[in-house]
């Protein structure tokens, strides 16, 4: 029925989704800070090609630790949502700047990089908690958004030295840690949705049970096969197409590709929402997977609209095995179930980077490529095998 009370749920709803979705899109600037501030770092020989690559392996690290810890505790349950965002994006922004100021591949270099990325972990898995809090039938197409906001703030650190005109490697570190404190001030502000449950009690046990349940082993197998392929396409892709020889900066290219993925999000959102999620995804997966095979096959007039395609499918599903899970797990224990899984596919992306790293010389990018095909093809098996255990109304 009508009431009052939903007349102002529905006027509430939109402005704290926009302020956390700015808050989502602003905070990680931080994530790939070192990468942004590698080509200055390099031309200066201040440091070597290998530490450049630990600088980035750094935070993916410090990120899946923080995630195993968070879900661990269930922090994204027992804490207040929105000051456990700010406070990640404090220590995230902070730590990051903090890194202009000292040696550029020291001890505490490292350190600083695997900090703010434990301290994303409050960020990505509380930003998709919070937006499930204000789901009415539309969960596909509101954690879409939050992915689609955190794929434009992944892609911005990559565009920094364009923007700035290659500045000093100590500006990107600056700017990327000013703009995480800007994202964490956003969220202040931001209250949950009528969907949010009480705090549970602690029950390290809980996280269990993402493997116990069949959906939430169904929903996980498939976002580990979509993260087998994600960020090694990412970390990669703009040196293979900087390699067809456009001539365009391979940070500015990183970004066109990796910015692409917030609309294929959006768009698989709604088409998520209309119709079953978890085929929606397994379809995503298919065209990213078929991109991956035939990439680094293609005559040069059809690389552009391959990597078009990949950017956009790439990521597209990501929004939708959160969704699946929020579906599927215990309402009062979600936040764990999100960090949990967030965690284990995080934790693949590590060697998914690194078998790029030798695949490349070893097999060229065709071989390469290839290589993270069948992630998506089995995520897409284990999610067509989910959808009809699906409930629906709970959508």
């Amino acid at each position: 029925m009508f009431t009052y009370a939903t007349l102002r749920g529905m006027h509430r709803r939109w402005p704290n989704l926009l302020l956390l979705l700015l808050g989502v899109m602003l905070a990680p600037a931080v994530w790939f800070a070192g990468t942004a501030a590698a080509p200055a770092l390099l031309a200066q020989d201040a440091i070597t090609r290998a530490q450049a690559g630990w600088l980035a392996a750094a935070v993916q690290a410090g990120f899946v630790g923080g995630t195993l810890l968070s879900a661990l505790l269930s922090l994204s349950d027992r804490w207040p949502a929105r000051r456990l965002f700010l406070g990640s994006a404090l220590v995230a922004g902070l730590g990051t700047a903090a890194q202009a100021f000292i040696e550029p591949a020291g001890p505490g270099a490292f350190a600083l990089r695997v900090l703010a990325g434990a301290a994303m972990a409050g960020i990505y898995p509380v930003g998709m908690k919070l937006a499930a809090t204000w789901a009415r039938g539309d969960m596909g197409l509101l954690i879409g958004l939050v992915v689609g906001a955190l794929t434009l703030g992944s892609a911005a650190p990559h565009a920094i030295p364009a923007l700035l005109g290659s500045p000093d490697w100590r500006v990107v570190y600056l700017v990327a840690g000013g703009v995480a404190l800007l994202g964490g001030l956003c969220v202040l502000p931001v209250r949950p949705g009528p969907l949010e449950t009480r705090r549970p009690p602690f029950d390290p046990r809980q996280v269990l049970e993402i493997w116990r349940d069949r959906r939430l082993r169904l929903a996980t197998l498939g976002y580990l096969g979509h993260m087998w392929e994600l960020y090694a396409v990412w970390a990669w892709v703009g040196l293979f197409l900087a390699a067809q020889g456009a001539g365009w900066p391979a940070g500015a290219l990183t970004a066109l590709v990796v910015g692409a993925g917030a609309i294929g999000c959006v768009a698989l959102g709604l088409l998520a929402d209309r119709f079953n999620r978890a085929r929606m995804a397994a379809l995503a997966m298919l065209a990213s997977g078929l991109c991956a095979a035939t990439i680094g096959w293609a005559p040069a007039w059809l690389v552009w609209p391959l990597a078009a395609l990949w950017g956009l499918t790439v990521v597209a599903d990501s929004a939708q095995f959160s969704a699946c899970t929020a579906l599927c797990a215990r309402p009062d224990y979600l936040g764990t179930m999100l960090t949990a899984q967030t965690a284990l596919g995080f934790a693949l992306t590590v060697p998914a980077i690194q078998l790029m790293a030798w695949a490349v010389p070893a097999l060229g990018w065709a071989g390469a490529f290839a290589l993270l095909a069948p992630g998506p093809f089995l995520g897409a098996w284990a999610m067509w095998r989910l959808a009809p255990r699906l409930d629906a109304a709970r959508g």
